[in-house]
């Protein structure tokens, strides 16, 4: 099984057939992720790309496999951006790819060559540090977010599930790679296979005691809360069409005991301050109901200050409490950055016309017709943000809800990608969250991350009732934060500062040795 590193050379010819094969051995592990789903593939998909690494004859090689495989994986998780972004999604992809250039390097100097046993336990540890840091750095709002976190890719395993209420997303993303790093090492270096078993035995020891170990969320009744899905309709840039086609079906709702009504991003178009006709028609049916509604608001202000994306309850006599403003935008499609310099993108894909606004805090609702139960709203892909939520549920928030529309990407892998975020923020928290769209996936998870009753699909145009079981107590990743970004980050600043101890006293190259000293303490000759 084990191949060398000049048999890889022979294979390899030139640079652009290594950074082919790099960047489609990067894009392996988007197959782990809905649609294709196919999550038991995450524990090994990342071999062939940490062999090519390994086997890199310099560590600029290194860094381009790191590079290019890193480009791979992000166009493979982007790629339904093309009929919107169409070439700035080659371009994002390199930028980012970027951030997997160390990580390579890293790799090749823990697996390259022939490394010891000590250097091969390290290796199980750096590498996935490695790979955590790149992703908390990608995580940042700017760089697009964090869409694709490996550890995301588990949404439908419950021990996954189980080990997220422990360290979040992080720590599921962590021991994937950490079994992907024994793996290779098993494959490829016989000298440190040992190493390699006992250290993927303890990543899986490790792994189920903590899953045994983790808490379960103490139950604390249940609510019933209606999702409404109006899906894919016309009706002019108004939104008329789909106000109406959810008007009508929440009405269907009336005599259901219901405790909250949820509406998708962007079901109203029109500020409601200005629109006081919009805003009868909603407290109206609120009454209808008996129950208050949770909808969104994606319109330019009536003080013509700009257009923010707002989550605004709704009871009977009209809006209630403060409303909750978008806090992290989508590059291109809510903003452009620097619009200055890349303004020109509105005539090159679907970017955004004009930037909407940022709110400023978070919000966590009291809903007065359900005995004042304390809701936390997202907004479209906020639900990607592992801290986000967790603020929420630390200022109170019993149930989450994520408010999104993917009417874009109808036809993409987006959809369901987008649902499945919802299953590990319940796991991570111990607190349900209603995932509730325009055009689907909408979905509804307990805590723990278990589906409650039947997905609407992205086909459908329904209302749908869910008896959404709430959960008590604190999750130890809500009590404890991010320990393994911090610990991953530890990990890698001791590593560097032994290499640097290491380098330092390492002779300079070129420095020639002080002559040795015989017996009776003079300088002996070098022999000629």
């Amino acid at each position: 099984m084990r191949m060398s590193v000049d048999r890889w050379q022979r294979l390899l010819v030139t640079p652009w057939q290594r950074g082919a094969i790099a960047a489609v051995a990067g894009a392996l592990p988007s197959l782990a992720f809905p649609e294709p789903s196919l999550w038991w593939f995450a524990y090994v998909a990342l071999v062939p790309w940490l062999l090519l690494m390994r086997s890199a004859p310099t560590s600029h090689a290194a860094a381009a496999d790191g590079w290019l495989g890193g480009a791979g994986f992000m166009f493979a998780a982007h790629h339904w951006l093309l009929p919107n972004l169409h070439v700035f999604t080659f371009v994002l992809a390199l930028l980012l790819g970027v951030l997997w250039a160390p990580w390579g390097v890293l790799v090749r100097r823990l697996l390259g060559g022939v490394p010891s046993r000590r250097r091969a336990a390290a290796a199980l540890v750096l590498v996935p540090s490695g790979w955590v840091m790149i992703e908390l750095v990608r995580s940042w709002e700017y760089l697009g977010g964090p869409w694709d976190l490996l550890g995301a890719s588990q949404w439908q395993v419950t021990p996954a599930l189980r080990l997220a209420s422990l360290g979040g997303v992080w720590l599921v993303t962590f021991l994937i790679v950490a079994l992907n790093t024994a793996l290779a090492v098993l494959v490829a270096l016989p000298t440190a296979r040992t190493a390699a078993v006992a250290g993927g035995l303890t990543v899986a020891v490790a792994g189920s005691a903590a899953w045994a170990w983790a808490p379960l969320p103490d139950q604390a009744g249940s609510v019933r809360i209606a999702v409404v899905q109006p899906g894919v309709l016309g009706g002019g840039p108004d939104g008329r069409a789909r106000f109406d086609r959810q008007e009508e079906l929440t009405r269907q709702l009336a005599g259901q005991d219901l405790d909250l009504v949820v509406w998708g991003e962007s079901s109203v178009s029109a500020d409601l301050a200005g629109r006081p006709d919009l805003r009868d028609r909603l407290a109206a049916v609120s009454r209808e109901v008996g129950a208050d509604l949770l909808v969104n608001v994606d319109a330019r202000a009536a003080d013509r200050s700009g257009i923010h994306k707002s989550s605004v309850l709704i009871g009977p006599e009209g809006p209630i409490g403060p409303r909750y403003d978008k806090m992290r935008l989508v590059p291109f499609g809510e903003y452009i950055p620097f619009r200055s310099a890349l303004g020109w993108a509105t005539s090159v894909g679907e970017a955004a016309a004009e930037d909407r606004r940022r709110g400023t805090r978070q919000v966590v609702m009291a809903v007065p017709g359900a005995g004042d139960l304390r809701i936390g709203p997202l907004v479209c892909f906020e639900s990607a943000f592992p801290d986000m939520s967790r603020h929420l549920v630390q200022d109170g928030a019993q149930v989450l809800v994520a408010q999104s529309s993917t009417a874009t990407f109808q036809q993409s892998w987006a959809p369901e990608q987008h649902a499945s975020l919802a299953a590990l923020r319940s796991a991570e928290t111990w607190r349900p969250m209603v995932h509730a769209t325009l055009t689907g996936v909408s979905a509804v998870y307990g805590p723990g991350g278990t589906p409650v009753g039947d997905r609407l699909s992205a086909e459908a145009s329904a209302a749908a009732v869910y008896d959404v079981p709430l959960g008590g107590g604190t999750s130890p990743y809500v009590r404890l934060g991010d320990w393994v970004l911090y610990g991953s980050l530890a990990a890698l600043a001791a590593y560097a500062a032994v290499e640097g101890g290491r380098s330092v006293r390492r002779p300079a190259p070129g420095t020639a040795a002080p002559p040795a000293h015989t017996a009776h303490g003079s300088p002996r000759r070098p022999r000629r």
